[in-house]
């Protein structure tokens, strides 16, 4: 895989939520529901989530900065850029990235260089061909898998109720998913020893939420939006009406004299937020029946009106 801030179009220095902002946008343009006829879109797709988790990952970025694993998470070489060709030391032993310059332009072999750095065979354990102990020489830890991408399509009033949501693994099994705090589409849950074996263990599996869109709420921060239609009566002389919620219809008091567009708050019935739970705001839209006839014979002589586009200027 590419350089993850590459692949990202971020600056070694982007913040989390840099990382986070170039990775929705990227997700958005290459999810597999938008580019059905393009495999190539799903392939940076996932070569994407990869760069992401990595770059999400602290420790992780950190290694990476500092060349001790590649873009893949696998451990790189732990002697750098190695040595000069026909066993002439060259300076340019790099353990760690610093170099080293032995000096005297004589022929050497790799072994005299590790005498001379540590002492002779002493320092490889007192036996021949043996490794040596010093963090130079030290074997790097067998690989992960590779991390496993999935994508979880979840109900709009499920992700509000944070309803628990069973995902298919690419093995067969079965996990139930509890929804965090927050949650929103592009959030990433990690499923530890759920990705693809390797010598090392298996690799994770790395889980984006997709919120799907509903039918007649809409998502504000986390707080969700709902236009509730009401009866002229009802508006004119208050009233209590059912509200759905994504948890079952409450009672809303319409008070007398309501207008369309205005907006109640019942409390509590939003997202869940990291620190709080959103409300669930309601806007009235009253409904005038197509044909009714005493209600047009009532209006036709009605005066009281005034001019309610009067604070437009016309």
């Amino acid at each position: 895989m590419a350089d993850p801030y590459a692949t990202l179009g971020v600056s070694r220095g982007a913040s989390e939520d840099e990382v986070k902002k170039a990775y929705r946008k990227l997700a958005k343009e290459l999810h597999p529901d938008r580019n059905k006829d393009n495999p190539k879109a799903a392939e940076r797709f996932s070569t994407v989530t990869q760069a992401y988790d990595l770059l999400m990952d602290k420790d992780k970025r950190a290694r990476f900065d500092r060349g001790e694993i590649d873009a893949e998470g696998n451990p790189t070489s732990p002697f750098g850029a190695g040595f000069g060709g026909g066993g002439r030391a060259q300076g340019g032993f790099r353990p760690g990235g610093a170099q080293f310059d032995f000096g005297g332009g004589g022929e050497t072999g790799f072994e005299d260089i590790l005498e001379g750095l540590f002492g002779g065979r002493a320092g490889m354990g007192g036996q021949q061909g043996g490794g040596f102990s010093s963090g130079f020489g030290r074997r790097p830890p067998p690989a992960k898998g590779a991390n496993v991408a999935y994508r979880l399509r979840v109900p709009f009033e499920d992700a509000a109720a944070l309803k628990p949501q069973r995902i298919q693994l690419r093995e067969g099994g079965t996990i139930d998913l509890k929804l965090p705090k927050g949650v929103e589409t592009g959030t990433q849950m990690r499923l530890s020893g759920k990705g693809d074996p390797g010598p090392g263990g298996n690799g994770d599996a790395i889980v984006t939420i997709d919120i799907e869109p509903h039918r007649f709420y809409s998502r504000d921060g986390d707080n969700i939006r709902l236009d509730l239609p009401v009866t002229l009566k009802e508006a004119v002389e208050g009233a209590s009406v059912r509200v759905p919620t994504p948890e079952g219809a409450v009672n809303l008091k319409v008070p007398a004299g309501s207008s369309s567009g205005k907006t109640l708050r019942l409390k509590g019935r939003g997202f869940h937020g990291k620190a709080a739970r959103g409300d669930l705001l309601v806007t009235l839209m009253i409904e005038i029946p197509a044909a009714d006839a005493k209600l047009a014979e009532f209006v036709s002589d009605w005066e009281n009106g005034g001019n309610p586009r009067a604070r437009l200027g016309v």
